[in-house]
């Protein structure tokens, strides 16, 4: 898994669906400074993590870590 892409694509993600980080870290119960290191691919997220932050994002745990897709960067 290749954390800074997926990192990236998590902002991308949260930024498309209006969330700001504090208000994504508030629902999923993170300290804002751990959802800050998953974006910047400073941490890799486990499977537990990718599903919760797909869960609260409405989309799939793959399309965060869909490599076929071209980066909308």
């Amino acid at each position: 898994m290749d954390r800074e892409r997926i990192g990236r694509r998590i902002k991308a993600f949260r930024k498309l669906k209006g969330y700001t980080q504090v208000e994504l870290a508030q629902e999923m119960e993170l300290p804002v400074i751990a959802l800050g290191k998953l974006e910047r691919g400073q941490a890799e997220p486990s499977k537990e993590q990718l599903d919760q932050i797909a869960g609260h994002l409405h989309i799939s745990r793959q399309e965060l870590i869909n490599t076929n897709r071209e980066e909308d960067d």
